[in-house]
């Protein structure tokens, strides 16, 4: 008994600090980023010691599961969370004001209306700039190329789970005369 009380402050010596032991005899640590096999950031992990000192803590992908430490991530739980509320409400905003845009892209066509190539999202993102809206072509949801002059509705997708639609009109080239 004397000989393994011996053997583990020997151990605790070489590891510099005691690391706490969780349920399964593993080593209890709190994440600090992400990592994908174990867990999300702030969520309280056991792991096997050498992994505990050897990566995840130099790494500085986890530290010591203290009760300072979770409301550290808790505190930064929060603002992560306030963050996010307002880029939806800046999203849900640009929403709106997609909607109640109409924006008009000249094209070559034919007598009957068919057009020499086709209207795809970048002709649609450059003629939204110009209305100061900035989305990317692959925010824009078509279900199939313009060919046709008409009007059409095309689908915005802002990001989570918010989408608009926009009215399109394909118009022909008007040509100036002299």
């Amino acid at each position: 008994m004397l000989r393994e009380k011996n053997k583990r402050a020997r151990q605790n010596l070489r590891s510099g600090k005691r690391l706490p032991v969780g349920p399964n005899g593993g080593i209890q640590l709190l994440l600090i980023q992400t990592v994908d096999p174990l867990g999300k950031q702030g969520d309280v992990v056991e792991v096997k010691p050498g992994y505990a000192k050897n990566y995840l803590i130099p790494q500085g992908l986890a530290t010591i599961a203290t009760d300072h430490h979770r409301r550290m991530v808790e505190k930064h739980r929060a603002k992560l969370r306030e963050i996010q509320l307002q880029r939806l409400a800046g999203l849900k905003e640009l929403a709106d004001l997609i909607r109640t845009k109409s924006i008009s892209i000249e094209a070559q066509a034919n007598e009957e209306g068919h057009l020499y190539g086709s209207v795809g999202p970048d002709d649609i993102v450059r003629a939204l700039k110009v209305e100061n809206i900035n989305i990317t072509p692959d925010q824009v949801r078509l279900t199939g190329p313009l060919k046709e002059l008409a009007l059409y509705t095309v689908r915005i997708y802002l990001g989570h789970d918010i989408d608009s639609e926009l009215k399109v009109w394909v118009v022909p080239v008007v040509e100036n005369q002299k």
